[in-house]
């Protein structure tokens, strides 16, 4: 992690978790790349910890754990290669995506 204005990174020892709510939109993103593909991405947020104040400003620091969350939404066929295996994956009930 790097620190606003290349100081010192948070001290995490003492942080403590902040309770949040979205105020607004899904976090949703929809990308179409050059190759005709559209992806969906979605920021999964973990926790949110308040980790002090800035020594040279005195706002509080914040500190996001979060992970991106990837899907193939269209492909065009031309991209798409036959699956090594038949099947395809492990487990025939799963679905792909995040709904």
């Amino acid at each position: 992690m790097i620190a606003p204005g290349g100081g010192q990174p948070p001290d995490l020892a003492n942080a403590e978790i902040v309770d949040y709510q979205v105020m607004e939109g899904d976090g949703r993103l929809r990308l179409k790349l050059k190759d005709g593909s559209v992806l969906e991405i979605r920021l999964e947020i973990m926790n949110v910890l308040r980790a002090g104040n800035d020594p040279n400003t005195g706002l509080p620091t914040y500190v996001v754990s979060s992970a991106p969350l990837t899907r193939l939404v269209e492909c065009p066929k031309e991209l798409r290669k036959p699956p090594l295996r038949p099947g395809g994956g492990r487990d025939g009930k799963s679905l792909p995506g995040f709904g």
